[in-house]
């Protein structure tokens, strides 16, 4: 089975440093933009901003708890901030791209599920 990439991208009135650092500080900011409906808990585990960082999340998928460890990396550090959950290696990434419209933003998220079927990836998609 090959790998399935939800994607959503959304056009935002805000200046992409300030997005990003919302993104970035899974201690304060993170939270405020998680869909409460899917996402039940988000813990700090260590560090706290950026990359380095570790946190456990739980997360109601179709009515099932699910609990992830992940460990934040910033391939491109104010532009591509990468959640990798360690034990399953699924990867969300916030790729955050400035557009020519003075203080908007483009943000793309994606997570990559590595051996899912069609219906994990639409799943995903709703989520993001």
């Amino acid at each position: 089975m090959k790998s399935q990439v939800p994607t959503a991208t959304k056009d935002i009135q805000t200046p992409a440093e300030i997005l990003y650092n919302i993104i970035a500080d899974y201690r304060r900011m993170h939270w405020l933009i998680l869909p409460k409906r899917y996402f039940l808990s988000l813990e700090v585990e260590q560090g706290g901003f950026g990359a380095g960082t570790i946190v456990n999340f739980a997360m109601r998928i179709l009515g099932q708890t699910r609990s992830f460890h992940s460990l934040i990396t910033e391939p491109e550090p104010g532009r591509l901030l990468v959640e990798t959950d360690i034990k399953s290696g699924i990867a969300t990434s916030f790729h955050i791209v400035p557009i020519e419209k003075e203080g908007q933003t483009r943000v793309t998220i994606s997570t990559e599920l590595k051996g899912r079927n069609f219906l994990e990836a639409w799943i995903a998609k709703m989520i993001l």
